[in-house]
């Protein structure tokens, strides 16, 4: 099943890609989010006052998804070798 040196650097990089993906839909929610509100009111007929309250929900389940099952493997893993 691989050593722990290739898991700890498995779920590293999971968290490194985790976290520039999070980033990456701060920054569009932050600086494009009337172009997103666009999009995405036309795309799935939801109305542009209900979706701040979605992207704030998506960013801070991402986050918390990305800390546990990511995050703390990698912390676990590297406090343990």
């Amino acid at each position: 099943m691989g050593d722990l040196s290739v898991w700890t650097s498995f779920f590293g990089w999971c968290t490194v890609i985790n976290f520039v993906i999070l980033l990456f839909a701060t920054f569009m929610i932050r600086f494009a989010q009337d172009w997103a509100m666009e999009i995405h009111s036309k795309m799935f007929n939801i109305d542009k006052a209900q979706l701040p309250g979605m992207y704030f929900k998506y960013v801070a389940n991402f986050k918390i998804v990305s800390v546990v099952f990511s995050f703390t493997p990698w912390l676990a893993l590297t406090l343990m070798g």
